[in-house]
């Protein structure tokens, strides 16, 4: 299950309480002070993990809590600090605060940490002053966890249009591919390897339709998805499913795009024709390429036609993008 929002609640552990204490002996009959310090309360760190695609673990644990450092005791014995909490999330993931809203946090790099919650100080035993003091109360923060995928290139296109098929053609990702409507319910992640040792990221983005900028179909929840790529491979049914025209379709992509985010329709874009396998797709192609007057590149991802020359362009484009 991909879940890409969670909230949760967490919170630093306290400082332990000083101890009070006396030494006393034959030629101490006052006593000593001789209370050790306490252990400081355990800190609450976010770290981003590459290896980590959902933020599914987060659905039923919400409460991330560290322990309060030990009690300090006599004989000027210091209580034990406590360990830290490690939350591990996946890479772009913005840490936010629940009640502002504002983002503490983008974790983009892997294994990048940040301490959300810091732990309390533990107190003085009377060693120090004459009274033992208690420990500091760790923070505690609700806060609103908030995936965006980090992916050079993603695929958009209708429901159908041939985007899982191409994804797992060209990468190791695992698609379910099938011959009906938003088979494809979340965002999924390949990688593709080229020759010289380049590789990019490529996300599978569930199918658009109109309005799916306001909400409808799979709605506006996987667009975001699209804020962090580099480059859009924009993927039409050439052969026209069920009677679709293939310019409407690509036309409609491009206004929900414009319609959800302005940056999102002037992003850099590759128009892949599809299913250039079908009856029909070689005629839809010449009038869909006078129509938009752009370079097109027919492939046919289930015959895996034409996908090396894609690849190409897409490093190519991502190469000029960078520098």
């Amino acid at each position: 299950m991909f879940i890409d929002q969670a909230k949760v609640s967490v919170k630093g552990g306290s400082g332990g309480r000083g101890c009070q204490s006396f030494y006393r002996d034959k030629n101490n009959r006052k006593g000593i002070p001789s209370g050790g310090n306490a252990g400081d309360g355990g800190d609450v760190i976010i770290r981003a993990d590459r290896n980590l695609y959902t933020l599914l673990d987060f659905k039923y644990n919400r409460h991330f809590f560290a322990k309060n450092g030990a009690h300090g005791s006599g004989k000027n014995k210091t209580g034990r600090s406590a360990e830290n909490i490690i939350i591990r999330v996946p890479l772009g993931t913005l840490v936010k605060d629940a009640q502002s809203g504002y983002v503490l946090r983008d974790l983009k790099i892997d294994q990048e940490e940040v301490l959300i919650a810091r732990g309390g100080k533990g107190g003085l035993g009377n060693r120090h002053h004459r009274e033992a003091t208690d420990g500091v109360p760790g923070e505690e923060k609700e806060l609103i966890l908030d995936l965006k995928l980090i992916a050079q290139v993603g695929v958009v296109g209708f429901p159908n249009a041939g985007k899982s098929t191409l994804v797992q053609a060209v990468s190791s990702a695992k698609t379910k591919i099938a011959a009906y409507p938003f088979t494809t319910l979340a965002p999924v992640l390949g990688v593709v390897k080229q020759q010289g040792n380049f590789t990019f990221t490529i996300a599978d983005i569930p199918g658009l339709i109109a309005g799916s900028s306001e909400g409808k179909g799979l709605g506006d929840k996987f667009l975001r998805h699209l804020e962090r790529t580099e480059l859009l491979v924009h993927l039409v049914d050439m052969a026209g499913f069920e009677g679709r025209d293939p310019l409407s379709d690509y036309r409609t992509i491009i206004k929900e795009l414009r319609n959800y985010n302005s940056d999102l329709a002037t992003k850099p874009q590759i128009i892949a024709a599809n299913k250039m396998d079908l009856s029909g797709a070689a005629e839809n192609l010449q009038k869909f390429k006078q129509a938009v007057k752009k370079k097109v590149f027919p492939i046919s991802a289930l015959q895996e036609e034409g996908l090396e020359e894609l690849i190409v362009a897409i490093g190519k484009r991502l190469s000029a993008h960078r520098s």
